[in-house]
């Protein structure tokens, strides 16, 4: 975000997207107090998150790491090591395949293969296409680049018996695994009980700063936990994102499903706006994707007069798609969200398709 763009943001009073605009002081208020630091992740409040948190979804042990992209290839390395295979499939849109370098295959010599079509879920039946042998199966709940969409509970059972059935493990791709419990109206254990090892964020959804967890078996955990080490991760000190996460998961976890309730009533009221769509309609986890039949340039200029005007603030830029006269963008629906009247969303965002 350039200097101008900012100043704009922070001229304005209502945000829509997410928790709005959390100021740093804010965010390492969250640490909390009377915190016992770790010492290059053992003991202390590091340990205390990484109990509850296992805890939390049932499994027995779990390792906090400072990032997603080093968590999840590294928990894919060892299940491949383990099997003696290279080959992990995911959906096209899968954050190991788009945004992170390829630091799967770079990194950890593994190789990934797309199943299943980009605008579309992943099922069972493009599973039963797959005849090489492979490590494991990736699953995203909600599928972020869909909208937040979830598959069906049985088919997503079924594509894990595959998984097993081949002797491959199944790995959760949770960064939004606390949207996707409100979504299926089940608990963040239930939900991870059907998988070998679980990635949870806590940045996402939860508003703490940046970190992640792994759950599994002790003994995956544990290599997890060396690779943390062999990639740079264990920092000296991590108990200000771990405190930060264990002193938000229990006030923000409960908000899940009034956030979910509120992400319907905004598209209900969307329907009656002219040149919005939402998919998913209706939402199936507190997020959505948003559909707005306006060029690029068009919304931009839309935006900055809503920001200038109207102090009301929303996406900078929208995200392209393969139609020149209709751009996409994400609504998070968080506290920032839930603070307005569907209505008045409404009305912001039919101020950018003029």
């Amino acid at each position: 975000m350039d200097d101008e763009t900012r100043a704009r943001r922070d001229r304005c009073e209502t945000f829509v997207l997410g928790d709005g605009r959390v100021l740093p002081s804010e965010l390492l208020g969250s640490i909390g107090e009377s915190v016992v630091p770790d010492t290059y992740g053992d003991g202390g409040v590091v340990a205390e998150l990484e109990s509850f948190v296992a805890d939390l979804l049932g499994f027995p042990a779990a390792v906090f790491l400072p990032s997603g992209t080093m968590a999840q290839a590294a928990t894919l390395r060892v299940h491949a090591d383990q099997r003696g295979r290279r080959t992990v499939l995911w959906h096209p849109t899968c954050h190991l395949q788009t945004h992170e370098g390829d630091a799967y295959s770079r990194v950890h010599a593994l190789t990934g293969r797309m199943v299943g079509e980009r605008h579309r879920l992943l099922s069972r039946a493009d599973l039963d296409a797959v005849d090489e042998p492979v490590a494991a199966l990736l699953l995203e709940l909600p599928q972020r680049d869909l909208g937040g969409q979830l598959p069906d509970w049985d088919d997503l059972v079924a594509q894990i018996a595959w998984a097993r059935d081949r002797g491959a493990a199944a790995h959760l791709d949770g960064a939004r695994l606390w949207e996707a419990s409100a979504g299926y109206g089940r608990s963040p254990a239930e939900i991870a009980s059907l998988f070998d090892t679980a990635y949870v964020s806590f940045y996402k959804g939860i508003g703490a700063l940046p970190g992640c967890c792994v759950v599994g078996s002790a003994d995956l955990v544990a290599q997890v936990r060396e690779w943390r080490r062999r990639l740079g991760g264990t920092l000296h000190g991590l108990w200000p994102a771990a405190a930060s996460a264990l002193h938000l998961l229990g006030e923000r976890l409960p908000e899940m499903p009034a956030r979910l309730t509120h992400a319907r009533k905004i598209a209900a009221a969307l329907s009656n706006v002219n040149g919005v769509r939402v998919v998913p309609d209706p939402p199936q986890t507190p997020m959505m994707h948003l559909l707005f039949d306006v060029p690029e340039e068009r919304f931009v200029e839309n935006a900055r007069r809503l920001a200038d005007e109207r102090g009301i603030w929303v996406w900078p830029q929208p995200m392209r798609t393969g139609d020149p006269g209709v751009v996409r963008c994400e609504l998070s629906v968080g506290r920032a969200t839930c603070r307005l009247d569907p209505e008045e969303v409404a009305a912001a965002f039919q101020a950018l398709c003029l």
